[in-house]
């Protein structure tokens, strides 16, 4: 943990409380917009105070654009999104407004459902929806009450032998989480992602369009941010800059495994949020299976009825390509990436010949798994609220000093986890630092339209009618 000394902490709430007004120069800072990051909401807020006309810098640790959104074409021979691939809210999502050039459509809406090697009949698949509705209404009624417990302690005990299938799909496959370690009310509270689609050429592929031209400054991890004084000074190996303002946009994990080293240390309460929001485990297995050797259609989702945490799910046939994707999340996901790529491929071997009654070890033709675990620029999938801790993404959103700001998608209160999330996350914490700075406009108050002189005539007639009658 970040050290707390008693003068630091004093030294950084009260900055956190005063949010004095920037008095660094443009002439004295070197930039006026530091981000850290490059993943989607460093994107979004770079491109946001560009937009102002501010002088920006982008520092990104690795040696690549998009976080945990990033596509990849060379392992496997087709896009595969090694993250983010779901891309969800596509009416509204500010990234899908911007894909022209790319293939952005619907995923499908339903599910298949094995049970053992065989789909299951009509009767089977009656009972898991009915359960699963069970479920989901009984979290929802949960998360509106007062306490914020466990999303476990919500779930109904008589959901039968869906139980095990649909705790996987409400927790480790939506939020990388088991569910006793999910905040009820932050999963009830999550938006709706019913309806999702897909980009043919990858999520990742999409945001690294949306990054084309910023200036991105690879291989650069932050080692210090600086934010004492009238400015934020960055310390990289590479050196140090001074700006006006920064957006820190590195994942929750990376900021409570205290990667980056704050002076003064971020106050006691940002640092608990950070705790509160860990990261949850999520990865792909991906295996190029050439001939459709399970007869799925394109993009099909596949659960499987599971008789406990050790299961997974499949994105068969993603795009109409070869690539099927095997799913691994949430404790026993976490575990099984802990032991290695050969581990993890050893898994999906046995699970899909369990699934589909084939052997596919003579059917893969190419395979590689994330580790996001591993990766320590993130260390881990997407945030879920801890249970008692819903209020924790609110704590992160505050600006520190005035000056620092922090974006991501554990700061959305709905949209965390997502692409989208951390994009307007990301805008967010951009117009918040460029109005700091004067380089954007308060916006307006809506003001009452202007009454033309026939209206003005007509309301006096009305008055005077009124008057008349009350004599």
């Amino acid at each position: 943990m970040s050290r707390l000394s008693r003068r630091s902490f004093l030294a950084g709430s009260g900055a956190a409380l005063a949010a004095p007004a920037l008095r660094a120069s443009a002439q004295a800072a070197d930039v006026d917009v530091a981000v850290v990051g490059a993943g989607a909401a460093g994107v979004a807020a770079a491109r946001r105070a560009l937009a102002a006309k501010a002088r920006v810098a982008v520092f990104e640790a690795g040696n690549r654009i998009g976080g945990r959104c990033v596509t990849d074409s060379a392992q496997l021979g087709v896009p595969f999104d090694l993250g983010a691939h779901w891309v969800h809210y596509p009416d509204g999502n500010p990234l899908v407004a911007q894909a022209a050039g790319l293939d952005v459509y619907s995923a499908p809406r339903g599910q298949t459902i094995r049970v053992g090697p065989r789909n299951a009949r009509d009767a089977e698949l009656e009972s898991y929806f009915a359960a699963s509705l069970r479920a989901h209404r009984a979290i929802d009624e949960a998360a509106h009450g007062k306490a914020d417990v466990a999303a476990a302690q919500a779930l109904p005990a008589d959901l039968g032998a869906w139980q095990s299938t649909i705790a996987f799909t409400l927790g480790p496959f939506f939020c990388g989480q088991d569910l006793d370690r999910v905040s009820v009310q932050d999963l009830g509270h999550a938006g709706d992602r019913e309806r999702s689609a897909f980009c043919r050429q990858g999520y990742g592929a999409l945001l690294a369009k949306l990054a084309a031209g910023l200036p991105v400054r690879l291989s650069s991890p932050v080692t210090r941010v600086d934010w004492y004084r009238d400015r934020v000074e960055i310390a990289t190996a590479r050196g140090r800059l001074i700006a006006r303002t920064a957006i820190v946009t590195a994942s929750t994990n990376v900021i409570a495994a205290d990667k980056i080293e704050f002076e003064p240390d971020l106050p006691r309460d940002m640092l608990a949020a950070a705790h509160n929001l860990a990261l949850g485990s999520f990865d792909h297995i991906g295996l190029l299976l050439p001939g459709n050797p399970f007869d799925l259609q394109r993009d099909d989702l596949v659960f499987e009825q599971s008789a406990g945490a050790r299961t997974a799910a499949l994105l068969g046939r993603v795009s109409g390509t070869d690539l099927h994707v095997v799913e691994v999340a949430g404790s026993f996901g976490r575990e099984l990436s802990a032991k290695g790529e050969a581990a993890m491929l050893d898994f999906a071997r046995e699970w899909l010949t369990a699934l589909f009654g084939t052997s596919v070890k003579s059917l893969i033709a190419r395979a590689h798994a994330t580790r996001w675990n591993e990766e320590p620029y993130v260390l881990g999938a997407m945030s879920a609220a801890s249970p008692g801790h819903a209020e924790a993404r609110s704590a992160l959103v505050e600006p520190v000093g005035g000056r620092l700001w922090f974006a991501g998608e554990a700061l959305h209160a709905s949209k965390w986890g997502t692409v989208a999330g951390a994009w307007e996350s990301g805008e967010r914490a951009a117009d918040a630092a460029l109005r700091r700075m004067g380089l954007l406009k308060e916006p307006e108050e809506d003001k009452p339209a202007r009454r033309s002189r026939r209206d003005e005539d007509a309301r006096s007639r009305r008055k005077r009618h009124r008057r008349g009658e009350d004599d």
